[in-house]
């Protein structure tokens, strides 16, 4: 009996397939329309979360490019301050001096009144008042005031400073005095007929004690003869873009190897209070 049931089932199903098609082709459309929805919902969905996380993943390149970035520039910064520093050893040793590199710690420029940069070495390293102070390229300024952990440095184009030159073509002796602004030396006292052109190199003539003779101090400006009275010269050293210095002794004063007596002076008291 369940062997003709089947049979009759199966051939009444055999019958019913073309209606099963049509059915099915008129149905399928409204199960699209119903499960497009849920699906355009899914798809949203799906599309909302990529766009979120790919949001995200910007946001961390981009971040991630920003710090490169910060290090890539701090890297540069460190190039350069590593040009500097070999520019300052390697002009040490032509100088023939021994020298203490010292890092500006402050400026005070106030044209044209003072000309004058603080940096981070003092007494306790043996610096004391009239040292000369160098950079790569040229004479700086000397020692003003020194003090325990830093020392105040008067530059050559301070209006109170005054440098003994000579023009290096010929030995003319003048004196080269500071105008009030970083980029201007003046030289009032040369003669109507000094023998003196625009590029001559002054250096130091190492009159005065202060600094050694041969230092590169300016270059002559372009003047108009015989205005000998107006001229006026370019400092060598690099005033307004200094961040090291070099304190120059004599070959005849070294660098101290010990802490100055005002330091030792101080150690004692602390000890006495002890």
């Amino acid at each position: 009996m369940a062997s003709v049931a089947l049979l009759t089932m199966e051939h009444i199903s055999a019958r019913l397939d073309p209606v099963r098609a049509t059915l099915s082709h008129a149905i399928d459309p409204i199960r699209y329309l119903v499960d497009l929805p849920v699906e355009a919902s899914s798809r949203i969905a799906f599309s909302l979360k990529s766009y979120t996380s790919l949001r995200e993943e910007n946001k961390k390149l981009r971040e991630t490019q920003s710090i490169n970035q910060i290090r890539l520039l701090r890297y540069d910064s460190l190039e350069r301050e590593n040009i500097r520093l070999r520019a300052l050893l390697e002009n040490s040793f032509k100088l023939g001096e021994q020298v203490l590199i010292a890092e500006l710690l402050s400026v005070n420029i106030a044209p044209p009144y003072e000309n004058i940069v603080v940096v981070n070495k003092g007494t306790r390293f043996g610096v004391h008042p009239q040292q000369p102070v160098v950079d790569a390229n040229g004479v700086v300024g000397q020692v003003f005031r020194a003090l325990p952990h830093s020392s105040e440095i008067m530059l050559i184009t301070d209006p109170n400073h005054a440098i003994p030159v000579q023009v290096n073509r010929n030995g003319l002796l003048t004196i080269a005095v500071g105008s009030g602004e970083l980029n201007r030396l003046n030289l009032p006292f040369l003669r109507d007929n000094a023998d003196i052109r625009p590029g001559d190199l002054l250096i130091t003539s190492g009159l005065g004690g202060t600094f050694p003779q041969g230092y590169p101090v300016a270059t002559v400006d372009k003047f108009t003869p015989p205005a000998n009275k107006q001229i006026t010269a370019t400092p060598k050293a690099s005033l307004d873009r200094n961040r090291e210095l070099m304190i120059v002794w004599s070959s005849t004063k070294p660098v101290p190897l010990t802490p100055s007596e005002p330091h030792e002076q101080l150690k004692e008291e602390e000890q006495g209070d002890e």
